[in-house]
């Protein structure tokens, strides 16, 4: 009886389904629906980080904060400033002024290799220069014990008298013929390596607690794209250029083994197309960080600046999709001093919506530095304190306290 049922189910389902194909072959054609094809916006994996960096054999701190910096993008910005730890309005010593300000400390710690690389440097104790070196160690290493992110930029002397880094204090002669005699086979270029190697031992020796290299961030030849700086648009081709940033790359990660930088490009805010901000690029495989510096646009501009801004913001961070790099605003900020006042929300409005508007993904903003005579950041006691507090409160900023384990790679 139960074989004879089950025969019986079997054909009455037979039936059922010949009749349900019948019914759809006369209502017309069968449809068949492809299944969507999703295609990730960010390939970026903790097993693959390093196909997107410069350096494939760096240090799994330094993997991790590309990785998590990348990350962070999609929900937040880190915010720092230059030389947080030493410079001050007012020369009002002690926490940073964005702690003053916030109660914390910035994300972001940018320093300088200039006094580092410079001629009287003598590596002795009591050289002030060699001070200004160790200075910056302890503070490399204090901010990386509180989680934060090191970046370095490098404001290199011309190599004639090693005096300045800016063209105006330069002859037309050596203007002309400075940046050229750095490159391969240039009457400068031992003098280049020796600083470069300077910038190595230093690097190698940032450790931390249990004796890892702390991982920076360095950006050569900075706001290349104008001519303020010996290094400028006006006294090197875009080749040149390129095999000057290529060099100093290779010679630190293949000639001196430092494997714990992560290289950052960051022309000033002159270009507005993809194609222009890349006139000067030397390659995906220089390149981890996609940066700006921007002071331009937000002075007193208000809206219409940020606007810019934001624009120039949206081309990197488009091609840091596309490439897989990090987007940054490298520097940026509207100084406050006695004969120029704060803009009315300039960080919570202005600023806020260049960093965030159109959906882009920025990983972090840096400020420069104060003086004892005028702030990029306020304090908790000038008049426009309560707006900066306002901006490191909003949805997408962070200071150090909204940081993920940047030297982690998620489990």
């Amino acid at each position: 009886m139960k074989t004879t049922f089950l025969k019986i189910a079997f054909l009455s389902l037979s039936i059922l389904f010949l009749s349900s194909c019948s019914s759809n072959d006369e209502s017309g054609p069968e449809i068949i629906v492809e299944p969507p094809v999703i295609v990730p916006t960010d390939p970026l994996t903790t097993q693959n980080v390093t196909t997107y960096m410069v350096d494939a054999n760096a240090t799994k701190e330094t993997v991790a904060l590309f990785y998590n910096l990348k990350k962070l993008a999609k929900t937040k910005v880190a915010i720092g400033q230059q030389d947080a730890f030493n410079s001050y309005y007012q020369d009002n010593g002690g926490d940073s002024d964005i702690k003053k300000n916030t109660g914390y400390d910035p994300a972001l710690l940018g320093l300088d290799f200039m006094f580092i690389t410079d001629k009287n440097n003598n590596n002795q104790a009591d050289n002030w220069f060699y001070q200004q070196e160790e200075k910056m160690v302890n503070d490399v290493k204090a901010a990386y014990a509180k989680g934060m992110i090191n970046t370095f930029c490098w404001h290199l002397r011309e190599p004639n008298k090693e005096d300045s880094f800016y063209a105006a204090d330069m002859t037309a002669d050596q203007k002309a013929t400075a940046f050229k005699s750095i490159l391969p086979g240039g009457a400068n270029n031992e003098w280049y390596k020796k600083k470069l190697d300077k910038i190595a031992s230093v690097v190698l020796n940032l450790k931390g607690s249990n004796g890892e290299l702390i991982p920076i961030i360095f950006r050569p030849f900075h706001e290349f794209d104008g001519s303020w700086f010996w290094w400028g648009a006006n006294f090197a081709t875009a080749e040149e250029y390129k095999t000057a940033y290529q060099f100093t790359v290779d010679y630190l990660k293949n000639t001196k083994g430092v494997h714990n930088i992560l290289y950052a490009f960051s022309p000033d805010n002159s270009y507005t197309t993809e194609a222009n901000y890349l006139s000067r690029y030397p390659g995906d495989k220089y390149v981890d960080v996609l940066g700006m510096d921007n002071y331009g646009d937000f002075d007193n501009q208000v809206q219409a600046g940020a606007t810019k801004a934001n624009s120039k913001l949206k081309i990197i961070a488009d091609l840091a999709k596309t490439k897989v790099k990090i987007a940054a605003l490298t520097e940026t900020g509207y100084q406050v001093t006695s004969t120029k006042t704060p803009i009315t929300n300039w960080f919570s409005d202005y600023l806020y919506s260049a960093l965030t508007a159109n959906n882009i993904e920025v990983s972090y903003v840096m400020f420069w530095n104060n003086t004892k005579d005028g702030y990029y950041v306020p304090n908790s006691s000038v008049a426009n304190a309560a707006d900066f507090k306002t901006f490191t409160a909003k949805p997408k900023s962070a200071l150090v306290n909204s940081l993920p384990k940047m030297y982690e790679l998620p489990k």
